[in-house]
């Protein structure tokens, strides 16, 4: 099997790191994103994969809170393998972690469910920030991607006539989708608006309903497409 275990710890303080799967077919590469990774006191590698097929069952058996994958993978794509993940572990996050930076293929990662999307020739200090980021609910997608992505969606999709446009979004729901697409949690939007966070809840799932928007990453490009929030406002998430 190609995918290699690592032993995991489920006691002590180990139990509070955030256990990380990564899948990339390169050893080099993985070798050295395993060795910057455990230098930090609250991320643990759980598991590697070299290729899709065994990432989804590796991810099955180990339930890690983020999945670092490329999109070149022998066997299956990264692109078939976020909707796999999504499948399996719902809950799971998914980051992007790859050398491939056209629009199309950022825009197939998005479609099909990853939280983040961030070029190999990030700095590590991007690299660990987005990683942050995405484990604590947010969206991020490195400077240039989100040059792209808003380039990409604020061109109308003529092959997505039934898409709802933001004249369908009440004032409340608009402010609380703004917040969301920023990455805001429900508990910090609810601070922000002066209501409960169960009113926020209702909001965000009537939302996802009336415009048909399955995760954060779709909502935040469905604010990009509508200017409701800009790029600048994506580079830096919020906290």
């Amino acid at each position: 099997m190609a995918a290699a275990l690592h032993p995991v710890d489920f006691g002590g303080a180990e139990h509070a790191k955030n256990r990380l799967v990564l899948v990339e077919d390169h050893a080099i590469l993985r070798e050295g994103l395993r060795a910057l990774l455990e230098l930090e006191h609250d991320l643990q590698i759980a598991g590697e994969s070299t290729n899709g097929l065994d990432a989804v069952e590796l991810v099955r058996q180990l339930a890690p809170a983020l999945v670092i994958t490329d999109i070149a993978l022998p066997g299956r794509s990264g692109i078939e393998l976020i909707g796999c993940l999504r499948q399996v572990q719902p809950g799971v996050k998914i980051l992007v972690l790859t050398a491939h930076n056209s629009e199309e293929y950022i825009r197939a990662a998005l479609d099909a469910g990853a939280d983040g999307y961030v070029l190999k020739d990030a700095s590590r200090v991007e690299l660990l920030q987005a990683i942050r980021a995405i484990l604590s609910g947010q969206t991020f997608l490195c400077a240039s991607v989100t040059a792209k992505v808003v380039s990409g969606y604020l061109r109308p999709k003529s092959e997505d006539p039934t898409r709802l446009s933001a004249e369908h979004v009440t004032g409340r729901e608009r402010e609380v989708l703004t917040q969301v697409a920023l990455g805001s949690s429900n508990k910090l939007i609810a601070r922000a608006l002066g209501v409960s966070v169960k009113t926020v809840e209702k909001h965000r799932a009537n939302l996802m309903r009336k415009l048909t928007l399955h995760n954060t990453a779709a909502v935040t490009r469905f604010a990009i497409r509508h200017g409701m929030v800009t790029a600048t406002d994506l580079q830096t998430p919020v906290e």
